[in-house]
């Protein structure tokens, strides 16, 4: 299964995802315009919304369910 990653207001062509893929290493390499600080997880610089998918999100892992409830608190799709 794949995802296609779009950027609102970019003339930057979607970047086409594959299951297991790394967001951010491909986001990188296609140089998009989300930012990545620091590239762990713990500084919020990253999050993105997810506004449609063609199959359901995986299950949050428990550091994912305590760092998107205080950066992003009642925002599934996050």
């Amino acid at each position: 299964m794949s995802c296609k990653v779009e950027f609102d207001g970019s003339d930057k062509p979607p970047v086409v995802l594959n299951e297991g893929d790394n967001l951010s290493e491909k986001l990188t390499i296609h140089n998009s315009p989300i930012l990545f600080g620091c590239r762990i997880g713990i500084c919020g610089t990253c999050a993105v919304e997810v506004i449609s998918s063609e199959s359901p999100l995986p299950p949050r892992s428990h550091d994912e369910v305590e760092f998107l409830g205080a950066m992003a608190p009642g925002r599934d799709n996050v």
